[in-house]
């Protein structure tokens, strides 16, 4: 069995998500999603509009998920790798060439994909800041 794992924060869950979430999952047999917990994202700075709980749920809803497990350090990945025996580490192309990521390539396949134009979580979150204001 080939597993894949992808890390996110996956708020305001979109096409973008669900596509990366397929193209991983293509990739290999069993796919687990590891997700930013609240207070990682807050220590990042970042505050997700549902809280983890919620987007664990809509997660484990995709068909393409077989196991979401939480993410609450930047540390934890090469322990990810190692206790869920995984092969392919699946990112966005954003992350590609980060610090972040770059050194799994020692201990498993590290795979960056191209993100869907035209829609990401930040445009989303822009899009209605400007029909509030109108």
């Amino acid at each position: 069995m080939k597993r894949v794992l992808t890390y996110g924060t996956f708020d305001l869950l979109h096409y973008g998500h669900i596509r990366l979430l397929k193209r991983a999952k293509e990739m290999g047999d069993y796919l687990i999603v590891a997700l930013s917990t609240d207070e990682f994202n807050a220590s990042k700075g970042k505050k997700a509009y549902h809280d983890y709980e919620t987007r664990k749920k809509m997660l484990e809803a995709i068909r393409y998920v077989d196991l979401v497990i939480p993410e609450s350090c930047w540390e934890q990945k090469a322990d990810d790798v190692k206790n869920y025996f995984v092969d392919v580490v699946v990112m966005g192309d954003d992350w590609a060439g980060s610090d972040r990521f770059d050194y799994l390539k020692e201990i498993c396949d590290l795979q960056f994909l191209s993100r869907t134009p035209g829609i990401s979580t930040t445009k989303i979150k822009g899009d209605l800041n400007l029909s509030e204001q109108k």
